[in-house]
């Protein structure tokens, strides 16, 4: 895409939401409920005590650890409902590169980190939302290499033997698989 004019590619940092919304490993299930209610969120990044991320406590996690088996969300510490390890990206990896560790190991958040420090999360979603932009580059880029492969290059004469007459030519042109001298290809078009 570079050769003609577009961005070859989109990058996480163009994406990824920032800042991050985090929370102590010891507060509780119920308090991550909160936090992703109050910032209309599906997750919330896990910190240890050195503001370290160690994990993600998504709605689901919530759902299968607590709500599932019954237990008191104000009892539960986001410590043992979290998903662990936090699995992470640099901000400047491909979108496609992120996209494919996501479906890879089932995962529909990445914690995006840049020389060791959270500096965003990027969600399936943050992908989805540029999706439209995606297509729209690529149907052009398909529409600008179409219109390119339609114009027929111009013909350039060779010299050598025609394959019909074997006599020499200085302007043999390709015609039905074969080089073709002028006066063979003139009698071929003449007893069609």
């Amino acid at each position: 895409m570079s050769e003609i004019g577009l961005s070859p590619k989109m990058l996480v940092r163009d994406i990824m939401s920032s800042p991050v919304v985090t929370m102590d490993a010891d507060e509780t299930s119920n308090k991550a409920a909160e936090i992703m209610d109050q910032n209309n969120l599906g997750a919330v990044i896990v910190q240890n005590k050195i503001g370290t991320p160690i994990g993600i406590i998504t709605e689901r996690d919530i759902v299968k650890r607590v709500v599932a088996k019954n237990q008191k969300p104000d009892t539960k510490k986001a410590k043992d409902v979290m998903t662990t390890p936090l699995v992470t990206i640099e901000p400047e990896a491909i979108i496609s590169d992120a996209a494919r560790k996501m479906t890879r190991l089932g995962i529909r958040r990445l914690g995006v980190i840049y020389k060791g420090n959270l500096v965003g999360i990027l969600s399936s979603k943050d992908i989805l939302g540029v999706m439209p932009e995606l297509l729209e580059i690529m149907q052009e880029r398909s529409r600008i290499e179409g219109a390119a492969a339609s114009e027929e290059p111009e013909e350039t004469p060779q010299s050598g033997y025609c394959d019909n007459c074997e006599a020499y030519s200085e302007n043999l042109k390709e015609c039905n698989g074969q080089n073709i001298c002028d006066e063979c290809r003139i009698e071929l078009e003449q007893e069609k």
